[in-house]
């Protein structure tokens, strides 16, 4: 019997292991939600498969490390990162990573609990979308409006609307998996 999937979800071996085993998965861990916070900023203007395929590039140059760490890394030395091809070479999304891991670690000075403090936005539950079809999944909700401009605020990048709300779908904040697809939680 063939697996029934969201239709968003191509053949590519990736994507289909990224669809089954991650995408609207509840994600708590501090590094894995500060990984695809950054990570669907850089996709702004690409495709998620384009970011799926550099994403152990990424983790090599930052996600492998801690986010202090990634806080203190120099203009030169992220520019020297622009030679990389694993790497989406923009410079503007480079220095975002390591200026959100600047402002994670203040949010965290604040807040105390970054994960907590994200997952408010939902209530600390999953909220679970009726969506027949992909398609009609919005872009952005009041939500995810809310959430960016609360880590604008705060100083990060990249973290428009729209990536909030894919943001919010890829860590199981929100479940937009088709109704249909196997892995929409019950």
């Amino acid at each position: 019997m063939k697996t029934q999937r969201c239709g968003w979800c191509s053949n590519d071996p990736l994507y289909i292991a990224y669809h089954d085993e991650e995408w609207g998965k509840p994600e708590h861990d501090e590094a894995r939600l500060f990984e695809m916070l950054c990570l669907e900023g850089q996709q702004a203007g690409l495709s998620w498969i384009t970011v799926l395929k550099k994403r152990e590039s990424y983790r090599e140059h930052f996600f492998n490390h801690p986010i202090s760490e990634i806080a203190s890394f120099t203009d030169d030395f992220l520019e020297l990162k622009l030679s990389d091809t694993g790497l989406i070479r923009h410079l503007g999304k480079l220095k975002a990573i390591r200026d959100n891991a600047i402002a994670w670690q203040a949010l965290k000075a604040q807040v105390g609990d970054v994960p907590k403090w994200l997952w408010q936005f939902v209530d600390a539950a999953p909220q679970h979308n009726d969506v027949e079809d992909y398609r009609q999944a919005p872009a952005q909700t009041e939500l995810s409006v809310k959430l960016s401009k609360m880590l604008k605020k705060n100083g990060f990048k990249f973290v428009g609307p729209t990536t909030c709300y894919a943001f919010m779908q890829a860590v199981g904040m929100v479940d937009d998996h088709e109704n249909n697809c196997q892995f929409k939680a019950s």
